[in-house]
């Protein structure tokens, strides 16, 4: 690990690119900085198209930085709301620990910002990560001044490693992910990304499948460690037991059986709709929650209810709880924040993202709330999660729609062996639990 007094003491800062190695990131840069004009450009016609403004988002993300109070303390990526409710945990542990240090988070969605705001509030400052142009990382590297720096999971931009390296600024890769297929993949430009990675201080390895792939892709045995997934880890916040409380006397639903899809995407919405539809004539108390991944798409996912003729409450309107009723067939979540506590008044759970080709969401929070969990079979985002789930009985995946419909009609008749597959998900989190410590240690250890 880097010494704070002498970084250049670890081993990636005296890394020397061969004549190769330093050409392919020359190309990158120029490519980068070549492509500027073509961004500005694209922005130029949506506002002149009247698809974009001038917003916090599009100014930064080109690298038009405010000006910050809160210096010299820790920038982390992550990339959205996924990355920002993992990371979260640790940055709380480490603000307990070091609290002259001040977080800067990026991210580079809206709602990575709303869930960064819920969940840290002020103690952290937000900025939009801008795009990965020497220019552009410059800036942000010479606004925040960091002490260090922590990238989530897969998020790796040469630009930034390089000029961050350059400084002297350690930058650790923290719930470090790298599939096969994305391994086979750097594999080709190795010029490019393999001196990348002798430029990381640290990378902390969710699982041995990305241990063994960065290792492959030529990360030094020193750089890598197995520190398990920081999702594992999760926890229900104060907050989280206060909104749950709050929509349990909201909506009472303890007379009803209920499914949820958490984070769905289309065309999951209306699969779970017809599944719905069919599963409600041999349980009459059936009640389904819709909670879509990214808030665009509210409208649509009204219309499809409007069209299916079932009996649906928004939970944005006010009289939402007083129109609740037996009768009550959808509650469709068109707001954000709230999947937690609606996990908690679910029976099973659907994590999208798994039929839609998206590769799945976070499999964890109905885990933790111990409901059996079905997805679908595109789980590419966090396989060694999806899998530890699996071989525990608390997931089932499913090939299609129809294959949906069985399995939710299998757990709705047989109680029991739902309730046993929901307590074997709360089972793994427990046995796989300390990887913040374990990730903590690293990133701070001389």
């Amino acid at each position: 690990m880097p010494d704070k007094q002498n970084p250049s003491r670890y081993t990636p800062y005296a890394f020397s690119p061969s004549f190769a190695q330093e050409l392919a990131r020359w190309a990158y840069s120029l490519v980068t900085f070549l492509l500027l004009p073509v961004l500005l450009m694209v922005l130029a016609y949506k506002l002149l198209t009247g698809k974009n403004s001038f917003g916090a988002k599009v100014v930064q993300r080109y690298g038009f930085l405010p000006h910050l109070t809160h210096k010299n303390g820790v920038l982390i990526h992550c990339v959205s709301v996924g990355e920002v409710v993992a990371a979260a945990p640790l940055i709380k542990q480490i603000q307990t620990q070091h609290p002259e240090l001040h977080f800067t988070v990026t991210t580079t969605t809206a709602t990575g910002k709303a869930q960064a705001i819920q969940l840290l509030g002020d103690s952290v400052t937000h900025l939009y990560l801008p795009y990965d142009t020497p220019i552009a990382m410059a800036n942000l590297l010479k606004k925040v001044q960091p002490q260090k720096i922590l990238v989530t999971e897969v998020e790796l931009w040469p630009n930034l490693i390089h000029l961050a390296w350059k400084k002297h600024i350690p930058v650790h890769i923290i719930n470090a992910r790298m599939t096969t297929r994305s391994c086979r993949s750097y594999k080709k430009i190795s010029a490019l990304f393999t001196p990348m990675l002798h430029k990381l201080s640290g990378i902390c390895a969710q699982g041995q499948v990305d241990y063994h792939n960065y290792r492959q892709l030529g990360a030094d045995a020193s750089q890598v460690q197995l520190t398990n997934n920081i999702k594992f880890d999760q926890s229900l916040s104060e907050q989280d037991k206060l909104n749950i409380e709050e929509f349990g006397h909201l909506f009472d639903t303890n007379n009803r059986n209920v499914i949820i899809g958490g984070s769905t995407h289309e065309p999951e919405e209306s699969t779970l709709i017809n599944a719905y539809q069919e599963l409600k004539r041999s349980h009459s108390n059936l009640l389904l929650i819709l909670v879509p991944r990214h808030p665009q798409r509210f409208d649509k996912v009204a219309q499809l209810l409007q069209k299916s003729g079932l009996n649906y409450i928004k939970l944005s309107d006010a009289s939402a709880a007083k129109q609740f009723s037996a009768d009550t067939d959808v509650i469709f979540a068109d707001k954000m924040g709230v999947l937690k506590p609606l996990y908690a008044k679910a029976n099973i759970a659907f994590v999208g993202g798994s039929l839609a080709e998206k590769g799945g969401h976070n499999a964890l929070e109905p885990a933790m709330l111990g409901l059996p969990i079905v997805m679908g079979p595109h789980i590419y985002n966090n396989p060694a999660i999806c899998h530890a789930l699996k071989e525990a009985g608390a997931l089932h995946l499913v090939s299609d729609s129809e294959a949906l419909t069985q399995q939710l009609h299998f757990w709705l008749d047989n109680t029991e062996l739902a309730k046993t597959a929901g307590l074997a998900g709360s089972q793994v989190i427990e046995q796989n639990s300390g990887a913040i410590l374990r990730t903590y240690t690293a990133i701070f250890s001389a």
